[in-house]
């Protein structure tokens, strides 16, 4: 078996100034490069892939071969993607009430997977669940709220399938619903262009800028497994290692530009693929940070320069 750790259009954040335009289709273009982004030089991480855009100036580019590869929980992106696209939700809002069934409950403590404790029968909201599948990254809750969705978890991947293709994800296959197969692979390219559908909903943004969450009646409390959240003005929004996966993070901040915060987006997958969960992380994290500093402090002369 093999050891899961788990992590369009634009928003303007925190409340700044948008100069954005309507949202543009979602369909499968090719990337443009913003005309600054050549008079930034960013420390790419120098193995698997990495993309980063910015809300309203466009991308900074993408680096790596863009090769499928496993991506482990970052995986749970979609599956929330595909939640909240079926059953939305006011911001704020609790949500709709789920009972948790046996399987779930059964799986919520395990040596080969991340989970989080629920209990067989009990009640919890939509936004418990959703927090407690991206902020410990609990398997058994992905596949808890897919079989609710869907009441089958094959169902479900299929309608992640169709989310995919419909987002223009060309290089994108996925055959579970947590991340858990190594046979559910994709690209930076493919999981930046779901980021920014993604944190278009005021929910999940809220879900993945969650620092912690208590598991209700287990009196258990995670942290977020993304390390840099809440740093260097970072959101969200999730990680994912394994060891054919390696370690893989996609990442949101926030930056001023000319008055207007502007949210930056960036994904980085593949690092230290075949070593361990934590190696793979600690690598993701790191080419994540390097890339967040050196663009929040050269982002607004750039914008000067071009």
């Amino acid at each position: 078996m093999v050891l899961v750790a788990g992590t369009g259009g634009w928003y303007a954040a925190g409340g700044g100034r948008s100069t954005v335009g309507p949202a543009p289709a979602e369909g499968p273009e090719e990337e443009v490069v913003a005309p600054l982004a050549r008079s930034m030089h960013l420390p790419w991480p120098r193995e698997g892939q990495a993309s980063v855009a910015v809300e309203g100036i466009g991308s900074l580019g993408t680096r790596g071969e863009q090769k499928p590869v496993p991506i482990a929980s970052v995986t749970k992106v979609m599956t929330a993607y595909v939640i909240l696209k079926d059953h939305p939700m006011r911001a704020d809002a609790p949500g709709a009430t789920v009972v948790a069934d046996r399987r779930a409950a059964d799986e919520s403590y395990s040596s080969v997977e991340t989970t989080a404790p629920v209990l067989a029968g009990r009640e919890y909201t939509q936004r418990r669940l959703l927090e407690l599948m991206m902020v410990p990254s609990g398997n058994n809750v992905a596949r808890l709220l897919a079989r609710w969705d869907a009441d089958d978890e094959k169902a479900f991947v299929a309608k992640m399938n169709r989310a995919a293709a419909g987002l223009g994800m060309r290089a994108t296959t996925y055959t579970g619903v947590s991340g858990m197969e190594a046979s559910t692979r994709s690209t930076a390219a493919d999981q930046l262009r779901l980021a920014r559908a993604a944190m278009k909903d005021p929910v999940f943004r809220q879900v993945v800028a969650t620092a912690s969450v208590t598991a209700p009646g287990a009196g258990v409390t995670f942290r977020n497994t993304n390390k840099l959240l809440g740093h260097d003005g970072v959101i969200g929004l999730k990680t994912g290692s394994s060891t054919p996966a390696g370690g893989n993070l996609v990442w949101a901040t926030t930056q001023e530009v000319a008055g207007v915060s502007r949210l930056v987006l960036g994904v980085v997958l593949h690092q230290r693929a075949g070593t361990t969960p934590a190696e793979g992380s600690a690598a993701a994290h790191e080419a994540s940070r390097a890339l967040i500093t050196a663009i929040r402090a050269d982002l607004p002369e750039a914008v000067n320069r071009a």
